[in-house]
């Protein structure tokens, strides 16, 4: 009962002691009192909701929409054509569709110094350009080529040869081009590959001759080029079927281009060995330079046709080659940044390699009416063939068979065009190893 009394009596005297203490719930507060602590919690909500937008505002300016430019949608939409060319008309898709897609990686707008872009040190696209700018992805191209060519109609028919290498005429005409528009040596020297139809070999030359590092008599450094030489040169690839057949209806009648050719000759198992020895002793002594192309091609078909070896040759021209035709189609396009690409030497490169593409073609079918002028009956050649000397393999072989079926559905030309047009990759390796030595 005490303990009750002492309880009741604390609570009450704690009731009229509250107003002394200050914890009289009714007691109005003081009217500045209020004032100040009202304007403290407008001023908290008012930082809030700036940090707020501050931070909505830097991630924005972190977005690609902050930083798109003009250029940058057009590469991208030069990226989406790409793509659509090599899915809706097959041309070259396993080349279109990797440069499409690195186009549209590379101009996909970023903060410059996140180590993103492929020309940013210490990126992982920038490690993968490593293999572009050091040339080490067209030996490996050329590798696999060589595992999966047949040197047979060529070994059956050593003159066919001359068309591949006369096809070599649009490399020299567009060096001599570039050098006009005011190119510096080596600059027009990686230009002119770009008339050999040749990707990898574009590449390779492009990134000793015109990488951005070499410096000029001058002291001036060389352009890098390797990005517009590079899509220049797999385009026309991709566009021989659109680009070729106007010329050959043009300078071929439609008599000559029904003449028949005999059938080669059978090629012993023997002959296909001791080709690409003997063919790597002659062309790396005539052009050295050429070595690491015309070395990689010749040791791939060695493997194919040693008949001991086929585990490393089907390796080299399937799962090998595939995977460095990703990566080179990929950082390639990625290479193409907006700020860097589009610029007037581009536009000129673009423009002389269609010119050097129409040049290398027309050298090829008139040489081949010239050749007919010292051949008689069965021996003479059908000059439709000498359109294949450009270096697109097997895509050029195939326009010539097509349009030599329009003008006699019973004329097949695939085994004999692809004489000169593998004579076109070794002639273009050629002479970019003699543009090497000469330029470098």
């Amino acid at each position: 009962m005490k303990k009750i009394i002492i309880i009741f009596g604390v609570l009450s005297l704690l009731i009229f002691i509250r107003p002394l203490l200050g914890f009289n719930s009714d007691a109005k507060p003081d009217k500045d009192i209020t004032l100040v602590t009202t304007q403290e919690e407008t001023n908290q909500e008012e930082g809030v909701m700036t940090n707020a937008f501050h931070g909505i505002q830097e991630f924005y300016n972190y977005t690609g929409f902050a930083n798109a430019t003009l250029g940058h949608i057009l590469m991208i939409l030069i990226g989406i054509i790409f793509i659509y060319l090599g899915i809706k008309f097959d041309y070259e898709p396993l080349l279109l569709i990797p440069i499409g897609a690195g186009v549209i990686i590379g101009n996909i707008p970023f903060v410059a110094g996140n180590q993103t872009g492929i020309y940013e040190t210490g990126s992982v696209l920038n490690y993968l350009y490593f293999g572009v700018v050091k040339g080490v992805y067209p030996p490996l191209i050329f590798l696999g080529i060589g595992a999966m060519t047949d040197f047979s109609s060529l070994i059956a028919n050593p003159k066919l040869m001359l068309l591949g290498a006369a096809a070599q005429i649009g490399v020299f005409a567009t060096f001599l081009g570039a050098l006009y528009l005011g190119f510096a040596l080596p600059e027009a020297g990686a230009i002119g590959i770009i008339g050999g139809a040749d990707g990898p070999t574009a590449i390779f030359l492009s990134s000793k001759l015109a990488n951005g590092i070499n410096i000029l008599p001058d002291g001036t450094t060389v352009k890098n080029l390797i990005g517009p030489i590079a899509i220049a040169a797999y385009s026309y690839m991709a566009l021989v079927p659109v680009i070729q057949p106007p010329i050959m209806r043009l300078l071929i009648s439609k008599e000559d281009r029904k003449i028949r050719m005999k059938p080669p000759r059978a090629v012993t198992q023997k002959e296909k060995m001791i080709f690409p020895v003997v063919a790597l002793l002659l062309t790396t002594f005539i052009s050295p330079s050429a070595l690491p192309l015309l070395g990689m091609l010749f040791f791939g078909n060695l493997l194919k046709e040693s008949g001991r070896t086929e585990r490393l040759a089907d390796t080299a021209r399937t799962k090998l080659i595939d995977i460095v035709t990703i990566l080179l189609g990929v950082t390639v396009g990625a290479s193409t940044q907006a700020d860097i690409f589009i610029t007037k030497d581009s536009m000129m490169i673009f423009g002389l390699g269609a010119i050097s593409f129409v040049i290398a073609t027309m050298g090829g079918l008139l040489f081949a009416k010239l050749m007919n002028l010292f051949l008689k009956g069965d021996n003479r050649i059908n000059p439709l063939i000498g359109a294949s000397g450009v270096s697109a393999v097997p895509d050029s072989a195939r326009v010539v068979h097509a349009e030599g079926l329009k003008a006699d559905p019973n004329n097949y030309l695939l085994m004999h065009a692809m004489a000169p047009n593998v004579s076109g990759v070794i002639g273009s390796a050629i002479a970019a190893g003699i543009l090497l030595s000469f330029l470098a």
